[in-house]
């Protein structure tokens, strides 16, 4: 698969589909104080909100193969950047069906995140990642992501 034959659009009755690949978001080690059933309904709940209420400058895109198949998704969110205040493309998050890994999916979602956020005047795209989600990291660093802050944690039971 190459990244032309994908035809990358905006949502629209692929809810089932969506919600279906949420378990891909842990699909790696969590740091210690992470439960992975917590993690999946948090983020279920985030993009059942965002798949029904359609906030303002929250975008969900499907990506399909030529057959029509659904493939995977990325969604995106026009944010201020906390510096500078200017707009940033914040990628919400990203997920790809596990047949169809390691076809180009990923990089083509990230090309259209990138591609739109130039029609959209944004400075930056940004993104967060677990440190164990080391097949998703690989493939960002590959496309010119760099650090830009960590963000810390230590339970305080």
């Amino acid at each position: 698969m190459t990244d032309t034959s994908l035809l990358i659009r905006l949502a629209e009755d692929d809810d089932d589909f969506i919600l279906s690949l949420v378990p891909r978001f842990v699909d790696f080690n969590l740091p210690p104080w992470r439960r992975r059933h917590e993690c999946i309904e948090g983020i279920r709940d985030d993009l059942l909100r965002h798949l029904e209420d359609q906030p303002a400058n929250s975008f969900l895109f499907v990506a399909e193969d030529s057959d029509g198949e659904r493939v995977g998704f990325i969604h995106l969110q026009r944010t201020a950047d906390f510096f500078t205040g200017r707009s940033n493309c914040h990628i919400s998050d990203l997920a790809v069906a596990p047949k169809h890994e390691g076809n180009g999916v990923g990089r083509a979602l990230l090309t259209h995140a990138e591609d739109w956020a130039r029609e959209h005047h944004c400075q930056l795209v940004t993104l967060a990642v677990f440190p164990g989600n080391e097949r998703a990291r690989a493939l960002y660093e590959a496309t010119g992501y760099a650090p830009d802050l960590f963000r810390l944690a230590k339970p305080v039971h």
